[in-house]
């Protein structure tokens, strides 16, 4: 197993509105957990985006923020580098919209980085509340079993182009658009959702296949991890 990965925490100063950032700290301590050594690299809107992390994760944030982050990513293509390489990225709500091709910022069309083959146009609701939904097993969540739970919050509407796949099949909630029944993106070795939670303190089995891949490993290879609060927490959440 390697000695250590790095963590690159994306534009946690525009892209922190929900508490996303937790997803890079959960990594972080499930790789610790296992003896692994874990850092966590922030990258903010004055530094470049670096093309070797082991492993990319991105939040939500408002419309200005998207605009911002669109266009840092834009000028400093470090994550399509990282994409293109094969390295695992996770991406939540807003995040999500701006790997996409074109998203809605203050009524307008703005370009995203088209790391994958998503649009973003806002709704006529806002999709608010507990989300639940059982995994599609597209490209790279091939391994995961267990139902996804987070709280979405969220007026965009995602449609998916023929190159992307739905991460899973809403149970509960409404998921990427009304009337879809999917959620979330996979495309190569992106992967992204509207749960917010942080998703993967909520996901625990998603968090172990994104370090799994971080760590050069399927996830049937990494050492499990028995923690009866998070599956306590889990039970609720899915019941409820």
């Amino acid at each position: 197993m390697p000695k250590g990965i790095r963590i690159g925490l994306i534009l946690p100063d525009v892209l922190g509105t929900y508490g996303d950032d937790g997803n890079a700290l959960v990594l972080r301590q499930r790789a610790r957990m296992r003896g692994v050594a874990a850092e966590i690299e922030r990258i903010t809107l004055n530094d470049d985006v670096p093309a070797d992390c082991d492993v990319y994760t991105l939040g939500g944030g408002e419309d200005s923020a998207q605009v911002i982050a669109a266009a840092r990513l834009a000028a400093s293509p470090g994550l399509q580098a990282a994409v293109a390489d094969g390295r695992p990225v996770f991406a939540v709500c807003a995040g999500m919209q701006v790997l996409g091709h074109t998203f809605t910022a203050h009524g307008e069309t703005v370009e995203g980085i088209g790391l994958i083959d998503a649009t973003t146009t806002p709704m006529s609701a806002r999709a608010i509340g507990e989300v639940a939904s059982t995994p599609s097993h597209a490209g790279v969540t091939a391994e995961l079993t267990e139902p996804l739970t987070g709280f979405e919050n969220h007026m965009g509407g995602t449609l998916l182009g023929p190159d992307a796949s739905p991460l899973a099949k809403i149970t509960r909630g409404v998921g990427n658009v009304a009337g879809s029944a999917v959620e979330g993106v996979v495309q190569g070795s992106v992967v992204a959702t509207y749960m917010h939670g942080p998703a993967l303190a909520r996901n625990p089995q998603l968090a172990d296949l994104l370090l799994a891949r971080a760590l050069g490993m399927r996830l049937s290879e990494l050492e499990p991890l028995e923690l009866p609060v998070i599956d306590r927490l889990r039970m609720e959440r899915l019941a409820g």
